[in-house]
């Protein structure tokens, strides 16, 4: 089959089959005398593998590693591999539904019943409101919990905690003074290097490689969450984030 005929069967578009070509988790079939490429079954098992391991959220180095395993084993195991993904991503499924009947039946429905009780506890350890920023943050975060799965929460929450600790929430404190103090400056101003520094110092490493990894490209403009908490800064404050990003980078 050509690779339209391989898109449509799976359920993704062409160009998607592309990019996983590009990013070598795909292999790409031999060109035929014609110079098209002729896919066969087991590309589509493996485009769906892919697709389905992406959707439950697995890194970039952790379905390279799933795909390594796969390819010595027989069809039928990795079939079978693929009913599994499926249905771990319906129980995730049916775990978001079932939040959301308990939500609906609550009698005083408001933003903060979204947080599930360990976000809760968590941010209760972060700057306390009245910064504009911390309010950022805090609904970024209570938008993540909401649609991340079990698995995905927890990992935030790990993520987070280590800026619970007394010296790292007393630092974050004050960088979110500086933030919201510079939050008219002039994007020229050379203060706000500064700060970006120090908020890339504060980050976790494994906070700040999460971070790039979902980064759209590395910069605003291609929609997602980005272009979201960009809508939201000043322009000082835009200016920050950005010389953040370029810093987070810069360490690995």
């Amino acid at each position: 089959m050509r690779i339209g005929e391989l898109a449509a069967l799976v359920g993704v578009s062409t160009r998607t089959v592309r990019h996983y070509h590009h990013l070598g988790l795909m292999p790409e079939p031999a060109r035929l005398a014609n110079g098209y490429r002729e896919y066969r079954l087991r590309d589509a098992v493996a485009l769906a593998r892919i697709r389905q391991l992406a959707e439950l959220g697995l890194s970039l180095d952790e379905l390279r590693d799933v795909l390594a395993d796969d390819e010595g084993r027989e069809l039928r195991e990795v079939l079978q591999e693929l009913d599994a993904d499926l249905a771990r991503q319906q129980a995730a499924i049916d775990a978001k539904r079932d939040r959301l009947a308990a939500l609906l039946e609550a009698a005083d429905l408001h933003s903060g019943s979204l947080m599930s009780p360990e976000l809760a506890e968590v941010l209760r350890e972060l700057p306390a409101a009245g910064s504009r920023f911390a309010e950022l943050d805090r609904e970024l975060l209570t938008v993540v919990n909401t649609v991340a799965d079990p698995a995905a929460q927890t990992r935030m929450l790990d993520l987070m905690r280590p800026l619970t600790e007394p010296g790292a929430l007393a630092r974050g404190h004050a960088l979110y003074r500086r933030l919201d103090e510079l939050a008219q400056a002039d994007p020229g101003d050379p203060r706000l290097a500064a700060l970006a520094t120090d908020l890339a110092a504060h980050l976790p490493d494994e906070m700040a490689r999460q971070m790039i990894a979902h980064l759209p490209d590395g910069s605003a403009g291609d929609g997602g969450w980005l272009d979201a908490m960009f809508s939201e800064f000043t322009p000082a404050q835009s200016e920050v984030f950005r010389l953040l990003l370029i810093a987070l980078k810069e360490r690995f």
